[in-house]
């Protein structure tokens, strides 16, 4: 499984998964490949952050652990890295609820410290977030009381 940085035409930035550069190559050629905001289908890679802390362990560390995605189908691994990561920013991110709006913009106009957040907002007041230049991204994460 490779992790692209992927940017539409308009602007918008985000993650594709993909089995391999083959893979996001046929896909784009398809059309298959679109932006979760804006559903633009002209695509471009563009550069990636070259580490991310996410409290995984270094090599030395992870030869330690026997692989657990070793041997699974794509479609497995990348059920089970999307559950790592909502846990991961469910962990380090603080619910603000219906106030998402709201709080999104005070963080982006500076008026409040930074930090992230997640919460609701509906599909209109996520377009105005997006035409007012603030990045937000939708993500479907169940409810609460599902992930228990």
């Amino acid at each position: 499984m490779i992790v692209y940085d992927l940017q539409c035409a308009s602007g918008h930035r985000f993650e594709g998964w993909f089995a391999s550069p083959d893979d996001f190559a046929s896909q784009k050629s398809r059309g298959l490949v679109s932006c979760p905001t804006c559903g633009v289908q002209r695509i471009d890679r563009v550069p990636s952050v070259t580490r991310f802390n996410s409290g995984v362990p270094q090599p030395a560390q992870a030869e330690q652990r026997p692989n657990e995605l070793a041997g699974k189908d794509p479609m497995a691994i990348a059920q089970i890295l999307y559950s790592r990561m909502i846990d991961e920013m469910l962990q380090k991110s603080e619910d603000v609820g219906r106030a998402f709006p709201e709080e999104a913009r005070k963080i982006y106009y500076k008026e409040v410290p930074s930090r992230s957040i997640r919460g609701q907002a509906s599909s209109e007041e996520h377009a105005d977030l997006v035409e007012e230049g603030i990045p937000v991204l939708r993500l479907p994460i169940p409810p609460p009381d599902l992930l228990s």
